[in-house]
C-alpha cells in the first residue's frame, strides 16, 4: 500500500468542481433574496473567501472576508470579547458563534459563516485535538453552529474545512 500526501491546492483541486457547484447554488440563493456574504476566518486563514471570489460574478453576492488567526484580530475585527476567548478557548462554540455575529455586526453582510479550528501539526490538546473545527453560520436572523474533527495533515483540515463551511452553507440557505 501508497500513501500519498496531497498539498492542499491538490486536495482542492480533486472536488473542483463540487467546490465550484456548491458555490454556484451559493451565490444564486443569495442573489435570490438580495443578501450579501460576510466570511470570519481563523484556521482557514482567507481561503473561503478566496474561493468564494474564484466564482465570476462574486461581487453581486460577496461582501467581505474577515482573516482573524489572532485572538487579538478576533476581538478587534469581530467584537469577540476578550473574556469569551480566555474562558471558552478561541476553538469554541461561543467565538465561532461570536465570529459569524461580528462579521455581520462589521459589514453590509445579511450572511455571514465562520470557522475556528486546530489545524495542526501543532496545537492540539487532549480536550481540542489537531483536526478540531468549529463552525457557525448567520442565516435568516439564525445563528447555527456545530463541531467536526478531520483527519488528515494541515492541508487536508484546511480543505475539509473549506468543503464542509459552504456545504452547510448552502443547507442553511436552502432551508
Amino acid at each position: 500500500m501508497t500513501t500519498v500526501t496531497l498539498s492542499n491546492a491538490e486536495l482542492l483541486a480533486l472536488d473542483t468542481s463540487a467546490l465550484e457547484a456548491n458555490l454556484t447554488q451559493i451565490s444564486l440563493e443569495l442573489i435570490k433574496h438580495r443578501h450579501l456574504l460576510a466570511t470570519a476566518e481563523s484556521c482557514t486563514g482567507g481561503m473561503i473567501a478566496a474561493a468564494c471570489t474564484e466564482l465570476a460574478g462574486a461581487s453581486d453576492w460577496f461582501e467581505r472576508g474577515f482573516v482573524t488567526y489572532s485572538n487579538a484580530a478576533k476581538t478587534e475585527m469581530l467584537g469577540v470579547p476578550a473574556a469569551l476567548i480566555e474562558q471558552e478557548g478561541a476553538v469554541s462554540e461561543a467565538v465561532a458563534r461570536a465570529m459569524a455575529d461580528g462579521a455581520l455586526t462589521h459589514s453590509q453582510a445579511h450572511v455571514s459563516l465562520a470557522v475556528t479550528g486546530v489545524a495542526g501539526p501543532t496545537g492540539g490538546s487532549d480536550a481540542k485535538p489537531v483536526g478540531t473545527v468549529w463552525f457557525a453560520w448567520c442565516v435568516g436572523g439564525e445563528t447555527h453552529s456545530e463541531m467536526q474533527h478531520f483527519p488528515g495533515d494541515r492541508a487536508a483540515i484546511r480543505a475539509a474545512t473549506l468543503r464542509y463551511a459552504l456545504q452547510r452553507l448552502l443547507g442553511h440557505l436552502l432551508a
